[in-house]
């Protein structure tokens, strides 16, 4: 038995000593672990559609995000910041999984970009659930910020860019109209607004057409607008898909027929305005950018934009320029902390953005912002969105306790 006992005694001493040694590699490690963690670049994972029907506003915000950079600065605290950009071509199942993978995989302190609200809408427990500061640039349904606590909203809503052409139409002797929205959350949205503000100063919506979101044929619906009897037409549709629009409304003679053209920025869209022609002279929309926006911030941003991109910026240009800048002054405040501590910093920013003065809603989360009413005119042989209006400090009517009318 002692024999037995004296040739244990080793084996157990050996494995004594080494769980002893594998006890204190963490402790042998931490520094050097720690000094890594200090150097690794800090990480903001961009999701857009890249390609696919919506691949516009993929490379609009895109070209916006690297344009930030390259003007103020891709180091903070000593740390690189390093955009992981993931085209998620406009499917909401892409845009999850690839938010579970920059969060996992990628260790991303920021997720940005939705270029759709249901792909923000998909994105926002993965947020809630990673304590992970979610930056939406694009997407404009009114209650996405309420989808988690960790949004922070730097584009728009939809009712709040509605309600100033739905006060300018009864106004300007517009009585009778119908309404046509993308069906979908921006467009439910808009149709919304539109209706609640234009009728409770004395017009009437006299039908409510939505169309698909994707694909669609404007054609039989634009005829229901003639049989109506209609004095305009209010329309929301995405970026990209307005010009589409406005060819059918000349096709089918809507403009020779005197019906005038309302809507949000979004038909006149400043990255394809060019393309419309002719019919796109005249129609009037409420927007929170145009980039023909008289201010020296705004001629400097249009002039880098386009030295670098070879093409005009647009409203989600504009919504990521100002999403990157809420992300880096936030990252310089936290020292290159994210989570709550980042989420808190971007809270409450106000500045100057190429749209006009700003703010981050600190109870919201949402931008508060200036409304143009615009009207489409040719300027030295181009068309742009002339702004002839502005409603001051427009908050986001959609939420709750929030000023329904603009400042």
């Amino acid at each position: 038995m002692s024999t037995f006992q004296d040739r244990r005694a080793p084996a157990r001493r050996r494995l004594l000593a080494a769980a002893t040694l594998l006890s204190a590699l963490p402790l042998l490690g931490a520094a050097p672990a720690a000094l890594a963690q200090q150097s690794d670049p800090i990480r903001i994972g961009l999701i857009l559609p890249m390609t696919g029907p919506f691949a516009s506003t993929g490379r609009q915000i895109d070209a916006a995000v690297k344009l930030y950079l390259a003007q103020h600065g891709d180091t903070v605290a000593g740390r690189k910041v390093q955009v992981v950009l993931k085209d998620d071509a406009s499917v909401a199942d892409t845009t999850r999984r690839l938010a579970q993978e920059l969060v996992v995989n990628d260790k991303v302190t920021v997720l940005a970009g939705f270029g759709l609200t249901p792909l923000a809408l998909a994105t926002a427990p993965i947020a809630t659930q990673s304590k992970t500061p979610m930056v939406v640039m694009a997407a404009a349904t009114s209650s996405i910020t309420q989808a988690s606590p960790y949004v922070v909203r730097s584009s728009m809503t939809l009712p709040q860019v509605t309600v100033g052409v739905a006060e300018w139409a009864p106004k300007n002797g517009i009585k009778k109209v119908v309404t046509l929205v993308s069906d979908y959350g921006p467009g439910i949205d808009a149709e919304k607004a539109f209706k609640e503000r234009f009728e409770l100063n004395g017009g009437k919506v006299v039908e409510q057409v939505r169309v698909p979101l994707r694909n669609p044929d404007f054609a039989p619906f634009l005829q229901r607008v003639r049989d109506a009897g209609a004095e305009a037409l209010f329309v929301f549709v995405p970026s990209g898909v307005g010009a589409a629009l406005m060819k059918q409304f000349a096709e089918r003679g809507l403009d020779k027929a005197g019906i005038k053209l309302l809507g949000t920025g979004d038909v006149t869209d400043d990255d394809i305005l060019n393309d419309m022609g002719d019919v796109a002279l005249g129609v009037v929309t409420s927007f929170h950018y145009s980039a023909a926006h008289k201010s020296a911030a705004n001629q400097q941003f249009v002039d880098a934009f386009q030295k670098a991109n070879k093409f005009r910026p647009n409203f989600m240009a504009v919504g990521g320029y100002d999403g990157m800048r809420v992300i880096m002054e936030g990252l310089k405040a936290t020292k290159g902390a994210g989570g709550e501590a980042l989420l808190n910093a971007m809270k409450g920013q106000t500045f100057e953005s190429p749209r006009g003065p700003v703010f981050i809603d600190a109870q919201t989360r949402d931008i508060v912002q200036d409304v143009y009413i615009r009207k489409v005119e040719r300027q030295n042989g181009q068309l742009w969105n002339v702004e002839f209006e502005t409603l001051k400090g427009v908050k986001d009517p959609g939420k709750a306790g929030a000023a329904g009318a603009p400042k």
